[in-house]
């Protein structure tokens, strides 16, 4: 029998959630195998139908969920152009190649700096890339943390692209934040790393 509900809590990292049954009662867990597959990341209050059967832990899951035809969303076209250029992505790498040349011309800064900034970069597009997918395909997704990590780490450049032309992370106010703190603190260790303050072993 399918019953209706709506999607009370959802946890896209872990891919899972729970329903909120229409009849009521307590809320069913739902895995995201449960969902059909191309429909899209499930989203918090959408309306769903579901088959309802025992866990191996004997507890009751939902099965076969359905989107009802009125509950479907039709995806934004602006979702397949870049986010917009705000002041400080806009600014963001050339201030930082500016300060690179600034720092450069002052102490002395190894050429491989540039290469590892380059090669991480390229990791972190491609982090991004691969976590869209799957998100968009329902399957393991990559931590915040981790795409975080690898900006700190010099591919914040990569990663301030992947965010705009994949139009990825962008828009979650709370990782936008802890991205430009990793992207300050990076920049501040550049700086310091080779304004003689720290000493390289």
């Amino acid at each position: 029998m399918r019953l209706d509900g709506k999607l009370k809590s959802w946890n896209d990292e872990r891919g899972f959630g729970f329903i909120d049954p229409a009849q009521g009662g307590q809320e069913i867990f739902v895995h995201i195998k449960a969902f059909p597959s191309g429909t899209g990341r499930p989203s918090v209050g959408q309306a769903l139908t579901f088959e309802v059967e025992l866990g191996p832990n004997g507890k009751k899951r939902a099965r076969s969920v359905q989107y009802p035809v009125r509950g479907r969303v039709r995806k934004s076209p602006r979702s397949e152009v870049s986010a917009d250029w705000t002041l400080p992505r806009l600014l963001a790498i050339p201030a930082f190649i500016a300060l690179y040349y600034v720092v450069s011309s002052h102490w002395p800064v190894k050429p491989v700096v540039i290469v590892i900034y380059v090669f991480v970069s390229l990791v972190a597009f491609l982090a991004y890339a691969l976590d869209k997918s799957a998100a968009i395909q329902k399957r393991w997704r990559t931590s915040e943390g981790t795409l975080l990590l690898i900006g700190f780490a010099c591919g914040w450049p990569g990663a301030l692209l992947a965010q705009q032309f994949l139009r990825h992370k962008s828009s979650k106010p709370s990782f936008v934040a802890a991205f430009w703190l990793t992207v300050l603190l990076n920049v501040a260790g550049f700086v310091v790393l080779h304004a003689g303050k720290v000493s390289l072993p």
